[in-house]
């Protein structure tokens, strides 16, 4: 499938940020979102519900939180999208689920339209191995044995019968659902196919993948300068995939090299729309598209290469 798409307005190319909420802070939602705003940006900011009654292994602000929730509904209104990383900041059972995902509606008048698993969460869906087919899913357990032997990464939201089953509400209320992390900034070059349904994966509507950027470091050198002037001439689409929490604000400052790549990046002819935004525009741009066997393999293989040679943070 060609991945040449007519970006509105006469753009060059479309960027944006899928940004999870581990180690959110009242401060550093504020003072980076104050920013993207300010530099004309509007990217999709991934919450969590409600706050989990045990201790997380990765946690951070919930919309539980006053003053972190009247910053989400700031951001809302000014047109950033909010979407959902699990309900929380570990597992939950299918009640649980079902109930946080009610409380995000009525937090912010409907249901997430896209969304990511969170690191450690076993309701996650098609997560771990589950991801995967295969040459490659038998690799990914070969490197993860360990974690699989301690049952810390069965992840069972898709799972029918188990008590974190969630796969028809996910269904039935999201859209669009996170999955693999390159380290091409031309996200749709990488993944030219999303969104896409995997009929071996019936409970995701569409999978989208993203561009890595887990940490400040790993940001600032996929959207290095010369990325940038690639992405445009390509007529390209990034999803940066991050979490903003992770040293982008030291001492109450923004991280100096991210403020100038955003600054010159938002200076050039970029649609900057928020996640679900984009994803629906490629998808009434090209229709539906269903994932085949040989481009799903491609995928994947590509995807490990990655994670084995590249990927520093959670992807």
């Amino acid at each position: 499938m060609s991945q040449q798409i007519t970006w509105p307005d006469g753009k060059d190319f479309a960027f944006t940020i899928f940004d999870d909420p581990d180690l959110d802070t009242v401060e550093t939602t504020t003072t980076i979102y104050s920013f993207l705003a300010d530099i004309g940006l509007r990217t999709t900011k991934a919450v969590w519900p409600v706050r989990g009654p045990s201790t997380p292994k990765i946690g951070g602000a919930t919309c539980e939180d006053g003053l972190y929730l009247q910053r989400i509904l700031d951001l809302h209104k000014q047109g950033f999208e909010v979407a959902l990383h699990n309900v929380t900041y570990h597992t939950s059972t299918r009640a649980e689920t079902a109930r946080g995902i009610e409380i995000f509606q009525q937090l912010f008048g409907q249901y997430p339209s896209s969304m990511a698993n969170h690191s450690g969460c076993l309701e996650s869906i098609y997560w771990g191995s589950e991801r995967l087919s295969g040459l490659q899913r038998l690799i990914y357990d070969v490197l993860h044995a360990r974690h699989i032997a301690k049952k810390s990464e069965i992840f069972q939201g898709h799972v029918e019968g188990s008590p974190l089953f969630w796969g028809d509400i996910c269904q039935e209320k999201i859209k669009h659902v996170r999955n693999f992390v390159f380290g091409d900034i031309n996200t749709l070059r990488a993944c030219p196919f999303m969104p896409y349904h995997d009929p071996a994966r019936p409970f995701v509507n569409y999978w989208f993948a993203s561009s890595e950027g887990a940490n400040v470091d790993s940001f600032n050198r996929t959207v290095s300068e010369e990325n940038q002037d690639r992405l445009a001439d390509e007529g390209g689409a990034c999803i940066m995939y991050t979490h903003f929490a992770s040293h982008f604000l030291e001492n109450g400052k923004i991280n100096g090299r991210f403020r100038t790549l955003m600054d010159r990046l938002s200076q050039m002819n970029g649609w900057f729309v928020p996640v679900s935004t984009l994803l629906d525009y490629i998808l009434v741009t090209r229709g539906h598209h269903v994932i085949t066997q040989n481009e799903r393999k491609a995928l994947e293989g590509r995807w490990m290469w990655h994670k084995i040679t590249r990927t520093r943070g959670r992807s």
